[in-house]
């Protein structure tokens, strides 16, 4: 018998074209939708074939692939977990309620963790070495939603998906229970292009129930008030966490004073080097 690499597997192949081909799809979609709208109503015009683009592009690939296949393990064991520890009483009442009800309360529960998990990223000096890649943008486009680390991407996923998982309202171990997250995550990443785009949207006092390019902008300034604003879709979160902020003008400049690697390679690399050596690193190539 001969022996086949998993990745040189005609099945696996195909399965690993269908979903660059699937990527490729959407993002072809979301350019004709988002392109055109920045042009028209752009908050600072900009250049769409800039330095980055190359970049944001290979980001967007990459958490198109990578994050999917690191999710699905560890979200199987802990909905696992909780099929053993969460009273059956529980488990028996939630099954039973109708999708949409589950998906309504999953998104919830998400975005809750999300916001955390999220914020735990700016607070935690080991996943800032991740996130921080994300705002190391110096232009806010709709691209620069997918400009992230797929670890960090994977840990805000499962800060996210983890509770909903246990709560019995997002387990991948039924084939109803199966649908909720991925339709957390594809909701989710289809408002992230929206609000990090170049568009000058406001909602009125509806930007208190959904998050808009004006409330995340404001997330990646290069200001004092950079650490508010971390929710995905509700500012709610940010209200009732105390980090809500959304005056009516927008942020002056983007970026992090944090020192970030200008190659892709040397980006997926750095956040996982020990610190020191990262710091010596940096210290050479300053000198």
């Amino acid at each position: 018998m001969v022996f086949v690499p998993a990745f040189l597997d005609p099945q696996h192949l195909l399965a690993f074209l269908r979903e660059v081909a699937r990527a490729s799809a959407w993002l072809v979609l979301i350019t004709l939708l988002f392109l055109p709208l920045e042009r028209l109503f752009a908050i600072r015009p900009r250049k769409f074939f800039r330095r980055s683009l190359t970049q944001d592009l290979s980001y967007y690939f990459i958490n198109a692939l990578v994050p999917g296949l690191l999710l699905a393990t560890p979200l199987y064991f802990v909905a696992l977990g909780a099929h053993y520890v969460v009273p059956w009483r529980v488990q028996t009442a939630i099954a039973a309620w109708p999708l949409w009800e589950r998906v309504a309360v999953g998104f919830v529960v998400g975005e809750i963790g999300f916001y955390w998990g999220h914020r735990w990223c700016h607070q935690i000096p080991f996943l800032w070495r991740f996130h921080s890649i994300h705002h190391s943008a110096e232009e806010v486009y709709y691209l620069v939603s997918a400009r992230a680390h797929p670890l960090d991407n994977v840990f805000i996923r499962l800060s996210g998906l983890i509770p909903a998982c246990i709560l019995g309202v997002a387990s991948p171990l039924t084939p109803t229970g199966s649908i909720v997250p991925v339709l957390i995550i594809l909701v989710t990443t289809t408002w992230g292009f929206f609000i990090h785009s170049n568009l000058r949207v406001r909602l009125g006092p509806f930007e208190w129930l959904l998050a808009t390019p004006a409330f995340h902008h404001w997330h990646h300034t290069h200001s004092d008030h950079k650490d508010h604003n971390y929710a995905s879709m509700l500012p709610v979160m940010d209200w009732v966490f105390g980090t809500f902020y959304l005056p009516a003008k927008w942020p002056s400049a983007y970026g992090t004073e944090t020192p970030v690697a200008p190659g892709l390679v040397d980006q997926l690399l750095d956040p996982m080097m020990p610190p020191a050596k990262q710091l010596a690193e940096q210290r050479s190539s300053v000198s």
